[in-house]
């Protein structure tokens, strides 16, 4: 498993990383290498599962006791994959007593979205 750093999705960086789609425009090599970056930590079945989860929960957030049970993983794993999509800038999280909660960055989604949308389509 790579110990590298993951990019924050729309961190700014002085370029427009993720603002224009992959039909507007070839890829730099620092967008490219930012963006595999984002899906790598994407690319994992669990962890997209816990994005899912976490961005459909009513209320925009969830605990770690509501993740864990939904899969046959230890919580250590869990709680690892979860850091991974905080790394990613994906997601984020507030201690509250023993618990911790976990929510979607605001425009993450539609910034992926945005991405991926072909606008000579519409």
């Amino acid at each position: 498993m790579s110990k590298q750093e993951l990019a924050v999705i729309g961190q700014a960086t002085g370029q427009d990383d993720c603002c224009t789609g992959l039909a507007a425009a070839p890829l730099d090599d620092t967008q490219a290498a930012e963006l595999a970056r984002t899906f790598k930590a994407l690319g994992d079945p669990v962890r997209l599962r816990l994005l899912s989860m976490i961005a459909s929960r009513a209320g925009g957030e969830v605990c770690v006791c509501d993740l864990t049970p939904a899969f046959e993983l230890s919580q250590p794993t869990i709680s690892h994959h979860l850091k991974l999509l905080r790394q990613a800038g994906l997601i984020d999280c507030e201690r509250r007593g023993t618990w911790v909660y976990y929510r979607v960055l605001p425009g993450v989604l539609d910034r992926l979205a945005g991405f991926l949308t072909d606008a000579r389509a519409t």
